[in-house]
């Protein structure tokens, strides 16, 4: 199976010549680490930055520069550093072609919930409101099972909803999957894990089809 870092690879692979990219806090964040070769993206940090760079060397760590989840960030030339309602504007403009959140659960619906716990302390949704209410294209990057090795992939959310049928895709450690009306899609798998293992993790309907094959990481 894969770790964080796979995850964000494999999802790196998603990203488009061009494209203007959303990444939200934990894995995603990971993403701007495996850009591919040949292509230019911006990503965007919604407490106001576009061009944000990889995560930054010893040498390169500027206490000022931080992403939305207060990590320290590098810029690209030509970055740009704005107010927040500037860069809510932009995503609820849909100027983002994606958007790559967390998630605590993951309806087989599209449904998604990753804000909250009940019982304990948040400091608030942030921005995933107005992303997962505006974002067309949303990508789920999370394990496939919690802690207790329960599915966080589901038939109905069990915490509080952030937004309703709005996911597209998820990738996790075991696998890459397709939110339809039939449920989760399984498209591919993770390196040595078998198709048998990701149906006893997933809790919510999952549609497969012919031969499923590994990740290319």
């Amino acid at each position: 199976m894969l770790d964080k870092n796979g995850i964000a690879k494999r999802i790196a692979q998603e990203l488009q010549d061009r494209w203007y990219v959303n990444l939200g806090i934990g894995i995603p964040t990971l993403v701007a680490n495996y850009i591919p070769e040949g292509i230019s993206v911006e990503f965007q940090s919604e407490n106001g930055l576009l061009g944000m760079g990889p995560f930054p060397t010893e040498e390169e760590v500027d206490a000022d520069l931080i992403n939305a989840g207060k990590q320290t960030v590098t810029t690209l030339p030509g970055a740009s550093i704005f107010d927040s309602s500037t860069s809510f504007a932009m995503i609820r403009g849909q100027h983002v072609q994606l958007t790559v959140l967390g998630a605590m659960e993951v309806a087989d619906n599209g449904d998604i919930a990753n804000w909250k716990i009940p019982g304990k302390m948040v400091k608030g949704m942030g921005g995933a409101m107005d992303l997962v209410a505006s974002a067309e294209n949303i990508i789920v990057a999370m394990m496939h099972t919690n802690r207790a090795g329960e599915s966080k992939l589901l038939t109905e959310c069990t915490l509080p909803i952030t937004g309703v049928k709005c996911v597209k895709k998820v990738v996790t450690n075991l696998a890459v999957l397709d939110i339809t009306s039939q449920g989760f899609k399984l498209l591919e798998r993770a390196p040595g894990v078998s198709v048998e293992e990701i149906k006893n993790a997933t809790a919510g309907r999952l549609v497969i089809e012919g031969d499923i094959p590994e990740m290319k990481i």
